[in-house]
């Protein structure tokens, strides 16, 4: 992994530790969600560019075909996430991060071949943007849960909703350089931006290279020298620190409270102590809500909504969805200043009524008979939506399940959310272009009351996970289970505890225990809190 010891005998990699190494960890999957943002934005501006339509004639006033070139990505995402929730565990995070980069670059190389005019090179076109969502899928489903498992408690939400903040400032990029290669040759227009992908996908598969591997990873898979060495890394101890090896203990005691061997599909739906189906459905339910809240309504089809709604040409329309994204990314970029003071519930929260009051808003000013005045109306309903959106639903479905599922589940469910997000995601971009062009000013009302559905799901059954650490989050759901009560208000009665009093206060509630299925029912199993064999003295 391209370790090496400083002279105080802290191991570094790319020569860091401490602070500077989980920076390197922010930066690579800061930039692969720039990644993440381009890719969904840069069809924006394409997709109606006469251009595009004169090489592609398929999607040229076919709705239909229109959303499925766009929606493919989606498709390809989800088979993505679907690879990594099958082998994640066996892959590792590091490595499935490289492959998910280098998977992205051979999709973007068959799309820029293209040879237009005919199908054959439409075929091409979709093939190579599916590939593409392989490889976005692969990471997406991966690099929240490598940061979270890197991070500390006090940074992680920060770290992982500025990441998912990046996904704005992504988009932002893809909208404006298709706005500049609209002045460019015919090929140009549409071939750049695509091709323009790879300067990020080449960051993250350079850096990655020489990065260290999840530390829980390596402690689940009972590799703890490994796992002594990188967490002595993040933190910047030697491996012999007693902090480091106080660390690796809470770790293994977690594990082990969990359950330890080979996680399978079954492990996600189980209840007692770990409520590892709660949890699973909680991450799941947080990515589907955030792409059945009309995100890519707005952020995919912003342009032609403005030509269709608003009646602008088409490169205003390009203008106006390029200040759209202006506005995206400058909220975004808000959320990891709130997520810690403020916490993730009342986020949701407030993100969830902002955004269905901006729907409503739009929907009003488009009914029949609508003016310009309206009209200016509705596209300000638009921008306050994506305000709403940015500072709120866009990053937090990245960090709440990353950091909500225990880590023998951690990957799968982590997968399993980001199934959810390219399944609903590949449902709404398929149907909004049919239904902007079939009921019109209903697509917004339609969107509004689903954020209004998804009021008192947050409100009733999403618990407050803000700083604490990934084993505390392990107690909140086995105080709520042995006390019988909502784990709303069991993440609000829970202390913050330090590694110190985490096993104290588990053995004197009786937190620290095991659930393991057999033969179709569930059965507690004692576990022992000591620091399982973990020696001191032991040597790397």
């Amino acid at each position: 992994m391209g370790v090496k010891d400083n002279a105080a005998g802290i191991p570094t990699y790319w020569g860091r530790s401490g602070k500077t190494l989980q920076l390197l960890i922010s930066i690579i999957a800061t930039t692969d969600f720039l990644l993440f943002g381009y890719d969904q934005g840069v069809m924006s501006g394409i997709i109606s560019a006469p251009a595009f339509t004169a090489a592609f004639p398929e999607v040229d006033g076919d709705s239909t075909y229109e959303g499925f070139v766009t929606a493919i990505y989606a498709v390809g995402c989800f088979l993505g996430a679907c690879f990594i929730f099958a082998v994640g565990d066996w892959l590792g995070r590091r490595k499935a991060i490289f492959l998910g980069a280098g998977i992205m670059i051979v999709g973007v190389i068959i799309q820029v071949a293209c040879v237009p005019v005919g199908s054959g090179a439409t075929a091409q076109f979709i093939v190579g943007r599916c590939i593409t969502g392989v490889g976005n899928g692969i990471n997406t489903s991966t690099i929240p849960t490598y940061q979270a498992e890197c991070s500390k408690a006090k940074s992680r939400g920060k770290v992982i909703c500025f990441e998912g903040g990046c996904v704005a400032v992504g988009t932002l990029i893809a909208y404006w350089i298709d706005f500049g290669c609209t002045y460019g040759p015919d090929g140009f227009t549409w071939r750049f931006p695509i091709a323009f992908q790879c300067a990020f996908a080449v960051i993250v598969l350079v850096l990655i290279i020489h990065m260290p591997e999840s530390p829980r990873w390596l402690l689940s898979h009972d590799r703890q020298d490994e796992a002594r060495t990188v967490l002595a890394g993040l933190n910047g101890y030697t491996r012999d620190d007693p902090e480091n090896l106080q660390d690796m203990t809470v770790i293994l005691d977690a594990i082990k409270a969990a359950g330890q061997g080979r996680t399978k599909f079954s492990d996600l739906w189980t209840g007692g102590r770990t409520q590892h189906r709660r949890r699973t459905i909680l991450g799941a339910s947080s990515q589907m809500m955030q792409q059945l809240s009309g995100c890519n309504a707005v952020i995919y089809y912003f342009p032609i909504l403005c030509q269709s709604a608003l009646g602008t040409t088409h490169t205003m329309a390009l203008l106006l969805g390029g200040v759209n994204m202006v506005v995206y990314a400058i909220f975004a970029s808000t959320s990891f200043l709130l997520v810690e003071r403020v916490g993730r519930r009342k986020l949701y929260l407030i993100g969830t009524a902002g955004q269905c009051v901006a729907m409503i808003i739009t929907f009003a000013c488009l009914i029949p008979p609508s003016d310009t005045g309206a009209a200016n109306g509705a596209a300000f309903g638009l921008f306050l939506y994506i305000a709403f959106f940015g500072a709120t639903w866009l990053p937090l479905p990245w960090l709440y399940p990353a950091e909500i599922n225990p880590l023998k589940t951690r990957a799968k469910a982590n997968a399993t959310s980001t199934i959810q997000n390219w399944l609903w995601n590949f449902f709404i971009v398929m149907i909004t272009p049919v239904l902007i062009t079939q009921i019109g000013w209903g697509t917004y009302l339609f969107f509004g009351a689903l954020n209004a559905c998804f009021f008192p799901i947050i409100y009733f059954f999403y618990p407050e996970t803000s700083g604490r650490t990934l084993e505390e989050i392990d107690l909140i759901f086995a105080k709520g289970y042995v006390e019988n009560m909502s784990y709303v208000t069991a993440s609000l009665e829970l202390p913050h505890l330090d590694d110190a009093d985490m096993n104290r206060y588990a053995r004197e509630h009786g937190y620290l225990s095991g659930d393991e299925e057999s033969d179709g029912s569930f059965k507690e199993k004692d576990v022992d809190s000591g620091n399982l064999g973990l020696q001191q003295g032991a040597q790397a």
